[in-house]
């Protein structure tokens, strides 16, 4: 029976989402006792609200964590293409920062018994931020939740980078093995050469380098998951002579390479140790010899929002701890300082954002699976951060670009042909 109470909580929740929701969007959205706000339009997913309380919860500041840690714990929903609740965003956040907080805040108050924030899967790291130890904290705490888990959704490779899609009709697969070979062209390997592979994750590119082009190949990481996986992926393939997994910081690596390659790793460096990331590439690599670094960077699209809205402390207690992500101008500065050369710089953007929604949609399609593997809370957590991710790359907020470099011997010399014709012939 619906009390006067259900009633006010209800017409309440109503008025707040009719202030905040944009007049378009492709989702409706449904309250807990049935109630529904149809979307104007048609409409592809549906914002389940679970309780009287779930709107108190999600409008709090900063907003970007209140609402993560709501979906985690349940407080509502998202029913359908989590991509096209997503999409508002890009009219929720600027509305949100131009609304009057206090009378919004104090109308959600009257919502919010207990706020629910918080969650045990918070990152929590001990020591001085990109110390040794640290650093292999937050590693650790995002590549060691479990392999089996990461494999529900990853290429068979279990390559945990932006894939490449040159003609657009490829699969996952196909397209990170297109990345992979990408890569290995803009490095030119050869045949005897030395590769180092600055986080090496799973394998994948270090195996295949290995294979394809005849190089050998040093691989470090700091994750004793992905350590194991690679070293039993090495050893099906019969590649241990050729390829080394190491359990080592990037900062303890000694000896000389001919090629230098770092994948979605220096991210985890931070602005401050930026310089000394390329400075001991700069010392490992060979004179003549080139680097490829592989990075997410801010994107070209600034989101219109008021500090207290979209902060990017979630993804740092729940995703990245200490990472940080850098414009491509900084990392360029960065690189030339140490002393390389840039030779060639290429934008992934809306790569990386068709990649992250196969990751989504091979994540959903093993949910069962998944959420016996790491657990409800979790498996939430992870799919909206692959949906959020996939709605950043796509509307420009943030961008992936792979930077050529190259150390120059004696008088300038620099290994390269005279174009990049080699680089764009038919992927495998």
């Amino acid at each position: 029976m619906t009390t006067a109470q259900d009633t006010r909580l209800r017409d309440l929740s109503v008025r707040l989402l009719q202030r905040v929701l944009p007049e378009h969007r492709r989702f409706h959205v449904q309250l807990w006792d049935g109630t529904v706000l149809p979307a104007p339009q048609d409409h592809s997913a549906t914002l389940v609200i679970n309780s009287t309380e779930s709107l108190g919860q999600m409008l709090q500041t900063p907003v970007d964590v209140a609402v993560g840690e709501a979906y985690m714990n349940g407080a509502f929903d998202i029913q359908g293409d989590v991509l096209a609740v997503f999409e508002a965003i890009e009219d929720i956040v600027p509305r949100l920062s131009a609304l009057e907080w206090a009378t919004l805040a104090q109308e959600a108050a009257a919502l919010r018994k207990a706020a629910g924030l918080g969650s045990p899967l918070a990152a929590v790291l001990k020591g001085r931020q990109h110390s040794r130890s640290r650093d292999m904290e937050a590693v650790q705490y995002h590549y060691d939740v479990s392999n089996r888990f990461y494999q529900l959704w990853l290429d068979p490779r279990m390559v945990y980078s932006c894939a490449y899609f040159p003609t657009g009709q490829e699969t996952l697969e196909q397209a990170q093995t297109a990345k992979l070979d990408l890569i290995c062209r803009k490095l030119r390997l050869k045949p005897g050469e030395r590769l180092l592979d600055i986080g090496s994750g799973w394998g994948g590119l270090a195996l295949y380098a290995a294979r394809q082009y005849g190089v050998q190949v040093v691989g470090v990481t700091l994750s004793q998951q992905q350590l194991q996986e690679a070293r039993e992926r090495a050893a099906r393939q019969g590649l241990e002579g050729q390829v080394e997994f190491r359990l080592q910081d990037y900062r303890d690596v000694s000896g000389e390479f001919d090629k230098v390659v770092s994948v979605g790793m220096s991210e985890h460096v931070g602005a401050e140790q930026l310089g000394t990331y390329f400075q001991l590439a700069w010392q490992r690599l060979r004179p003549g010899g080139l680097m490829l670094n592989h990075a997410i960077s801010s994107g070209p699209v600034a989101l219109d929002t008021a500090p207290s809205v979209a902060t990017g402390q979630f993804v740092q207690r729940y995703i990245f701890p200490d990472g940080e992500i850098l414009p491509i101008w900084q990392t360029l500065r960065d690189a030339q300082n140490a002393g390389f050369e840039v030779r060639d710089v290429e934008d992934l953007r809306e790569h990386y954002a068709r990649t992250l929604t196969c990751w989504l949609r091979n994540l959903e399609a093993h949910w069962t699976e998944a959420e016996t593997e790491v657990g409800l809370s979790r498996l939430r957590l992870w799919r909206l951060y692959l949906a959020g991710s996939a709605h950043q790359f796509d509307w420009g907020h943030l961008a992936i670009h792979q930077a050529l470099l190259a150390k120059p011997a004696a008088h300038g010399r620099v290994e390269l042909p005279a174009s990049r014709a080699d680089l764009y012939r038919s992927a495998p």
